[in-house]
């Protein structure tokens, strides 16, 4: 299944996995806040509930774990409630498309305006007990596909089986000038200093593994753009190896960038793929490259 950054104007999905046998109307009455006996049946008499994709109007079908439930129509959230597209949202997981120049969790300087928070505020809109666990993180000038738990069953299983569940994590990137190589992996230990700066050195203390995989997909004006992926995931690591590989990434002066065309760091997380947790279904959720990084290469 793949999940893009696309906006339902009026309503959007909800995806419920089923994880023990029950039926129908307990099942939704458990995992739906807000709603009645009556709302539910409204919605099944409108056949506005699937499972397995299929619509159904019946409140005692039989569920048994591994199948989905879906709604296809829940009021929309208020438009303030969450300012950037949601990618998918079911009972354990929500995956956003985060901008650039946002944080994805409080740092010591900024506590409200981050991706965590707008998040929280935007479940707790559908009801007051909702909350949000954090999985990953992505660098406040990075954007795209950022994934939160909804549970903290959830966000246990992934912190002990990352990559066990992980199976991709994908990045467009414009660097300054041209790779060597079309496509190479990068693999160093990388070091962060006092000052919060991060290099690549020699094995030993304090120093973490990361590999990096790039390939390149076109080039002009000064500028290529790359397909990456990461093996690993350590603070700044992409933009460190490209540092390092010559060619950093354009807008990161932190990293050695002599250019900033769009206004922003040119890294974006456009891809995440991963085995459902609680389903065991492959998913792939996917942000659109910005139009920005396009208008570079006309």
């Amino acid at each position: 299944m793949r999940y893009q950054s696309t906006h339902r104007d009026k309503s959007r999905e909800v995806n419920l996995p089923v994880q023990e046998p029950t039926t129908l109307l307990p099942f939704l009455l458990a995992h739906v806040k807000g709603k009645s006996r009556n709302n539910i049946k409204s919605l099944l008499s409108r056949k506005l509930v699937t499972v397995d994709g299929k619509p159904t109007s019946q409140f005692d079908t039989p569920l048994t774990p591994g199948q989905v439930v879906t709604i296809l129509s829940v009021p929309a959230p208020r438009q303030d409630a969450l300012p950037f597209p949601l990618l998918y949202e079911d009972a354990h997981l929500i995956v956003v498309n985060k901008p650039a120049k946002l944080l994805s969790v409080a740092n010591e300087k900024e506590k409200q305006r981050t991706a965590y928070h707008m998040v929280t505020d935007y479940v707790k809109n559908q009801h007051i007990d909702n909350r949000i666990y954090v999985i990953h993180r992505l660098d406040r000038d990075t954007s795209g596909v950022l994934m939160f738990a909804k549970d903290p069953e959830t966000k246990a299983l992934f912190q002990d089986n990352w990559n066990q569940i992980v199976t991709r994590r994908g990045y467009l990137a414009v660097v300054e000038g041209r790779p060597k190589r079309e496509a190479d992996t990068i693999h160093s230990y990388l070091i962060e200093t006092s000052t919060h700066m991060i290099f690549s050195g020699d094995p030993g203390p304090g120093a973490k593994e990361a590999i990096t995989n790039y390939q390149v997909r076109k080039s002009g004006g000064g500028y290529t753009l790359l397909d990456i992926s990461i093996d690993t995931g350590r603070k700044n690591q992409i933009r460190v190896h490209m540092k390092e590989m010559g060619c950093p990434i354009a807008g990161d002066k932190q990293y050695g960038a002599r250019t900033n065309p769009i206004g922003r760091l040119c890294l974006h997380a456009n891809e995440l793929s991963l085995t459902h947790p609680a389903t065991g279904k492959p998913m792939t959720f996917q942000a659109k490259m910005p139009r920005d990084f396009n208008r570079m290469f006309r």
